[in-house]
């Protein structure tokens, strides 16, 4: 049962995965430095490292998307592997959305009682930036939700 469950949150984050490439992508292929700081002019160090982190992103979700791919097409299925992979997915993909290492936005925690998005950014941001954040958001809290359990029971395995 358990071997199943891995192979559906594979799928799922296979999926899940190229979606968030393929909106990043798009995005940063058509937002330009100059257009995002049009709102504030002295934030363009902020606005570049919301463009960095958006690539790194994508990045990420790119490789991750990726291996799970080529896990899904394998033979027998690797369980271990499978569940390193999603590990790696929370860690570098999920947290990475939530709290990025560059501290250019964040968590409101108590978004859920609020009804209001949960990223929060420091400045001023475009109306683009903000639909971009607004329909990944609920795809990341799903496939945190789904990740939490299975990220939590690789730590303890490691421990």
């Amino acid at each position: 049962m358990a071997h199943m469950n891995v192979k559906a949150q594979v799928d799922q984050a296979g999926v899940f995965l190229s979606k968030v490439a393929v909106e990043v992508n798009d995005f940063l292929n058509e937002a330009t430095l100059s257009s995002l700081k049009r709102l504030n002019p002295e934030a363009e160090a902020y606005y570049c490292d919301i463009l960095s982190t958006l690539r790194k992103l994508a990045v990420y979700s790119e490789d991750a998307a990726a291996v799970c791919r080529k896990i899904g097409q394998q033979q027998t299925f690797p369980q271990q592997a499978a569940q390193q992979t999603l590990h790696r997915i929370y860690h570098q993909c999920i947290e990475e959305f939530f709290t990025p290492k560059k501290d250019t936005w964040y968590e409101n925690s108590r978004s859920a009682y609020t009804g209001k998005s949960s990223i929060v950014f420091h400045h001023e941001v475009s109306a683009e930036v903000k639909r971009l954040f607004s329909s990944l958001e609920k795809d990341f809290l799903t496939m945190r939700e789904e990740l939490e359990y299975t990220t939590s029971h690789q730590q303890m395995k490691m421990v």
